[in-house]
């Protein structure tokens, strides 16, 4: 940590750090905004921003990419945010606001699904599955057992563990619950 000098180091630890998370990255940013030029400058941001703070990433409290993807959360919700007060890059309806949640809360909302689906990533695929059809697709303990061939308990169990683990993988993040 404390061998970083910005003029020796640091512009090839950006460029290997574009080069290994650089397109998904992108891809996140996409997903998020639905826009290939916002994308773009997402990514080029988070990249500035790590940089400039390169100072302060710690390994041993998060990979570079759980790192990235913290800063790209917050640079996706300032360039939402930036989507909210341009109007005529937003998509208008006749009753638009009638049914639909103010720009940030939808950013917002966005984000979280993001984050939900970067900590299930990085559970165990069991303790995914038996999250993801119980408490995500809300169906029954004894359906999902079935399905997968194992006792209630087994599925009950893997809930449960799961749950923790993903409690785990979220603070990782860097996220509160």
């Amino acid at each position: 940590m404390g061998r970083h000098t910005r003029a020796a180091a640091e512009p090839l630890d950006v460029q290997a750090a574009y080069a290994a998370h650089g397109p998904e990255l992108y891809r996140f940013a996409l997903r998020q905004l639905g826009d290939g030029g916002a994308a773009q400058d997402v990514v080029q941001e988070v990249f500035l921003r790590a940089w400039r703070a390169s100072d302060s990433f710690d390994p041993q409290l998060a990979s570079l990419r759980t790192w990235l993807f913290a800063i790209a959360r917050n640079v996706v919700v300032d360039e939402a945010r930036r989507f909210a007060v341009r109007p005529w890059q937003r998509q208008l309806t006749d009753d638009a606001g009638a049914d639909t949640p103010p720009a940030a809360a939808a950013d917002e909302g966005l984000v979280d699904a993001w984050v939900v689906e970067e900590a299930l990533r990085r559970i165990s695929p069991e303790h995914r599955t038996a999250i993801v059809q119980t408490h995500l697709r809300g169906r029954p303990y004894g359906e999902v057992a079935a399905e997968l061939g194992v006792p209630v308990g087994t599925v009950r169990s893997r809930v449960f563990y799961g749950l923790k683990a993903l409690r785990l993988a979220l603070d990782e993040m860097g996220v509160e619950p």
